[in-house]
């Protein structure tokens, strides 16, 4: 197979469906000889925050001179960066080779019942645990994709469990309420395991603390740790006060795993003011406009927004020009809230998904609280080239937030000189 017909191969897995539930992961791992259980590994949930603890973790162990694993979702850009040993995102011809053995290993484990065979999802956690092995990291970072109990990553028993946050989002999987929310990120926790807890709501850390209990673990908080006080939290590369609680968590869990790592302050200090995890607040300059990417996807996350907003007012003495769009309708009106109140105009963006929230949905929500200009635009508009952006005037500041794909394709327009397309293969 050449990488395109890869890519075909597992778009085909993706529109089979996601199949929510972890029963095909134990056969899976068994027909390729169990390589999750090679390495430590650090397993990290939560609602937000995750993807930035993990890469914070890494860039803090990497730099103490460990040999790395980092596995996430979604990519941003190219589907090799879900899966990178030392921050190298897995290269396209790995990703073919990897594919022709996992598809073996999949027909075998499913033993001929389609339904049995690995989603997109699971083929990918697969591919990511192998290649671990096979690169021999000294500890991998590993990212829960949704929720914690039924994800395709929990088949491992890890050296600590971490849970960033906890809020409301994917409830149709993990429930509508905080604490049905909590007993799924806690389906992590594993007998005798530590546990790091970032900064979680009390009715689903009573959760959280009951499961952990039941099963014998060490619980560490962020908030014993480091108080209550932001400003004393660690800082890091990353903006905002939601990364500096954040920092905090990964300089804990450094802390709780002391025993099995070796690694000085000093390397965490570096690690942190190194890290780089794209569309977080992400500052870049496209022409004569400050451009801001910043993934926002859910109401926990736009309150966060809210307060960065607000700064960035403070900081430049104007509204910036808000690009938004999301998927789905109650993440629409958190975020939509939230822009309204900050934003001089509103250029409306349709995200290259399916789930993508249609114009007239986010315009009709806009309707009952902004006041300003509002358009409908495409990201081939807005961003036409590489270093191009025709949202607002000359030394405006543009804010892009909303859904994290749409921040991938417009990353794509402005760094790549050829498409990449590989947003088909978004979960």
């Amino acid at each position: 197979m050449d990488y395109a017909a890869t890519q075909d191969f597992l778009y085909s897995l993706k529109n089979r469906g996601s199949r929510y539930g972890i029963d095909r992961m134990p056969p899976f791992m068994r027909e390729l000889g169990h390589p999750e259980a090679g390495y430590p590994i650090v397993h990290v949930a939560g609602t937000n925050g995750k993807g930035s603890v993990c890469a914070m973790l890494e860039a803090v162990f990497r730099t103490a001179g460990y040999r790395t694993g980092l596995f996430t979702s979604p990519h941003l850009l190219r589907l090799g960066e879900r899966v990178q040993v030392d921050r190298r995102i897995l290269p396209e011809d790995a990703i073919v080779r990897y594919t022709e053995e996992l598809k073996q290993a999949g027909a075998r484990s499913s033993g001929g019942v389609p339904e049995m065979y690995p989603t997109f999802f699971e083929f990918m956690t697969g591919m990511g645990f192998l290649h671990f092995q096979r690169e021999a990291v000294d500890v991998a970072v590993v990212e829960v994709g949704l929720g914690g109990r039924l994800d395709s990553t929990n088949v491992i028993t890890p050296a600590v469990s971490v849970i960033t946050s906890i809020g409301l989002d994917h409830c149709d999987q993990l429930g509508d309420t905080l604490a049905r929310v909590a007993s799924e990120k806690a389906g992590i926790i594993k007998p005798g395991v530590p546990v790091v807890l970032g900064h979680i709501p009390p009715e689903a850390e009573e959760v959280i603390l009951g499961i952990a209990k039941d099963r014998g673990c060490r619980v560490y908080r962020v908030a014993d740790a480091f108080g209550d006080d932001l400003s004393s939290y660690p800082q890091c590369a990353l903006e905002g006060d939601c990364q500096r609680i954040n920092a905090a968590t990964v300089v804990l869990t450094v802390r709780v795993l002391q025993e099995r790592f070796t690694v000085p302050p000093a390397s965490v200090e570096k690690g942190l003011q190194g890290v780089e995890w794209g569309g977080r607040w992400q500052r870049i300059r496209v022409g004569d406009r400050e451009l801001i990417l910043d993934a926002t996807h859910n109401e926990d996350a736009a309150r966060w927004l809210d307060r960065n907003l607000r700064a960035l007012r403070e900081r430049t003495g104007k509204k910036p020009v808000v690009i938004t769009g999301t998927l789905g309708e109650g993440r629409a009106r958190s975020l939509l809230e939230v822009v309204s109140r900050h934003a001089a105009e509103i250029r409306l963006l349709r995200a290259n998904q399916p789930r993508a929230t249609s114009f007239e949905l986010l315009e009709s929500i806009l309707a009952h609280s902004f006041r300003g200009p509002v358009s409908r635009s495409s990201v081939p508009d807005l961003f036409p080239e590489p270093g191009v952006c025709t949202a607002g005037n000359e030394g405006d500041t543009v804010v892009l937030t909303g859904s994290i794909y749409l921040i991938g394709e417009v990353m794509e327009r402005l760094q790549a000189s050829a498409p990449i397309a590989e947003t088909r293969l978004q979960d």
